[in-house]
């Protein structure tokens, strides 16, 4: 079968879009494990072209070094693809915007940056990329109608349908069969309906076609009746139209800070590591209000997602540092510096011990895209 390498837009119906690069093979579903991106940034003469065809695309006045306006565009790009709306969309974005734009200058934001310092920034933004879809990976899956019309012809089907209708608590008939889409999952063959796609392409059209009414009185053979008219109508368009879907689950349960933390080798290298990114002033100390920098950084190895990709997680962050208020802008030596990134590790392993959180995605992944992200795009032979 024919292979190719695309950037793929995945949206996670928050208005968060990530891009990633993905082998696509016809007929096939494909497991999106980061290998690509790893295969990129291992092969040194490789990614050394692929860095000096992006380096040479921002630096727009030819000086060898990139400024701050110059770096925008790949620091937009890299927020992208790690899920963030636009600069501008929220105070929280924003700041990690800054964090990203942070590790290119080293926290001085007069500097101009050389190719090498963005070769280096940028393969640890990858490698980090990579090393999360590696251990969360995204599968693509081609719904053609087929599974969710075996689950409408399944003899349980009858018997889900009624348990899911004793969860819903009130509203007209097309209420109660919208509702009762969006408890369906890809497992049953059902695009996600939260996706603004589904919602315009299959779902509203079908409701339409099937004249579902809006009576408040109805019985649960006329619910029956109609939502496996519908279903069945959903079955027989992504037949005509399969649809592409990205899925992932993930659980942050706190066990891979628990490996990091009882494995001293790697906990002192993590936060070596963490250290060295984070700016500095003139005396070597560091600001508290970089924490939050330095929990990124750390955030692979520790099992974390980066901040701004899993509201939920950031949420659990937020609280711990407000908990231990270790974000105060204090400046600290960098061994003090460790000892609070070691305890809000702690910390959030105890969170997520008693309170895991679990993330199932599901996006419909929309055509390839070009000009979406330059930066993540793959250097064509042709540019060679």
């Amino acid at each position: 079968m024919e292979r190719e390498k695309d950037v793929i837009v995945v949206e996670d119906g928050k208005g968060k879009k990530k891009m990633m690069m993905m082998t696509t093979e016809s007929g096939a579903n494909q497991v999106m494990d980061g290998s690509d991106i790893m295969e990129l940034v291992g092969n040194k003469e490789v990614f050394t072209t692929f860095v000096d065809h992006k380096f040479q695309d921002l630096d727009r006045d030819r000086d060898g070094h990139l400024s701050l306006k110059e770096l925008q565009p790949a620091v937009a790009d890299i927020g992208a693809a790690l899920g963030l709306p636009a600069t501008g969309s929220s105070p929280d974005s924003d700041y990690i915007y800054s964090q990203i734009l942070s590790e290119f200058t080293h926290g001085k934001h007069h500097q101009k940056v050389s190719k090498s310092e963005f070769k280096a920034v940028l393969s640890d933004i990858l490698l980090g990329m990579a090393t999360g879809l590696k251990r969360d990976p995204i599968v693509i899956l081609r719904m053609d109608g087929e599974d969710l019309i075996e689950f409408v012809n399944n003899p349980a089907f009858e018997t889900e349908m009624i348990l899911m209708l004793s969860d819903i608590i009130d509203g007209s008939l097309q209420d109660y069969v919208v509702n009762a889409l969006k408890k369906l999952t890809v497992a049953q063959g059902m695009p996600p309906v939260h996706d603004s796609w589904v919602i315009d392409n299959i779902i509203e059209p079908v409701l339409e076609s099937c004249k579902i009414g809006n009576q408040k009185e109805f019985s649960q053979e006329t619910f029956m009746e109609e939502f496996k008219k519908v279903v069945e109508r959903i079955g027989q368009i992504l037949k005509e139209q399969p649809v592409i879907v990205a899925h992932s689950e993930t659980t942050f349960d706190g066990s891979e800070i628990k490996r990091l933390l009882s494995n001293k080798f790697e906990l002192d290298k993590t936060l070596e590591e963490s250290m060295k990114r984070v700016p500095k002033d003139k005396h070597l100390k560091v600001s508290t209000e970089y924490i939050g920098l330095a929990l990124d950084i750390a955030a692979p190895t520790a099992g974390l997602p980066p901040l701004g990709a899993v509201d939920e997680m950031d949420k659990v962050i937020k609280e711990v540092l407000k908990m231990l208020s270790v974000d105060d802008g204090k400046m600290v030596k960098e061994d003090e510096m460790k000892k609070i990134l070691t305890q809000v590790l702690g910390s959030v392993m105890l969170q997520l011990q008693v309170n895991p959180i679990c993330v199932s995605t599901s996006s419909v992944v929309h055509e390839p895209v070009v000009s979406a992200s330059n930066l993540l795009k793959p250097v064509s032979p042709d540019n060679n």
